[in-house]
């Protein structure tokens, strides 16, 4: 039943692009029709443009989010654990975190050049702080009853964490990575779109300077055909399993 909605969803909405694009309201350089994009998408495939370009940007993407998942995690810990250290390096966090990924291209730029570096450490900065504050909550949210009932019980120290704390806070862990991800996709593009590298974003630019909006809407799609199979594939699997792991939901 959800494939039908989705699949009468989608094509109500190809209709409607089809629909606008012969009462011509606009060129077709404005709005190509899905059968321009589809073929742009076909054409970029087949001849080798596209398969190099996703292949580079999902390598930056995946050092970068590992960079930061590693990073995030520790440092929400550590920001859950200490409160003198939630209210000092705390507020820095929230306040960096509300710059956009694309105002740390140029401090990137300056410090790695035009290289993969400065592009991981767009990716890198653009969604650290979010997995930090992210894990930072979920600690934060564990009840308290439930680790004076480990302590009682003697858990203490590293060990209250890793086998009292972390477990109960992971259903909400696994949240905030996945908006991690989101934000490390998101800066991927900002990083690719600025300076000339093999990539999507680079593909997107391509489009834009040969006027090519079929290209550039091909393009677009792919990015969110990636991102939803990344978040069915990995993180909307991993809420299942976790869900009905910690009894949140039947088996």
């Amino acid at each position: 039943m959800l494939i039908l909605k989705r699949t009468l969803f989608y094509a109500s909405l190809l209709s409607i692009w089809q629909l606008i694009v012969m009462l011509e309201i606009w060129p077709d350089y404005v709005v190509p029709s899905p059968s321009a994009v589809f073929g742009a998408v076909y054409q970029g495939f087949t001849e080798g443009h596209f398969g190099p370009g996703i292949l580079s940007s999902l390598k930056r993407l995946l050092i970068g989010y590992g960079v930061s998942v590693v990073f995030g995690a520790i440092m929400g810990a550590a920001l859950a654990a200490s409160k003198s250290l939630e209210e000092t390096a705390g507020s820095l966090f929230l306040g960096l975190q509300t710059l956009p990924s694309v105002c740390w291209l140029p401090l990137a730029l300056l410090w790695f050049g035009l290289t993969d570096t400065a592009i991981i450490f767009v990716i890198v900065m653009g969604s650290v702080l979010s997995i930090t504050t992210g894990v930072m909550t979920a600690m934060k949210q564990v009840p308290v009853i439930w680790i004076q009932a480990s302590k009682t019980l003697g858990a203490r120290g590293l060990n209250l964490y890793l086998r009292v704390m972390l477990p109960a806070a992971f259903p909400a862990i696994v949240e905030g990575l996945r908006q991690g991800w989101s934000f490390a996709w998101r800066s991927l593009m900002a990083g690719e779109l600025l300076f000339v590298t093999v990539g999507l974003g680079h593909l997107l630019n391509v489009g834009r300077e040969l006027n090519d909006m079929a290209q550039v809407v091909g393009v677009m799609g792919v990015i969110v055909a990636i991102g939803l199979l990344a978040d069915r594939l990995i993180f909307a699997f991993a809420d299942r399993y976790i869900s009905k792991r910690w009894g949140f939901r039947r088996a």
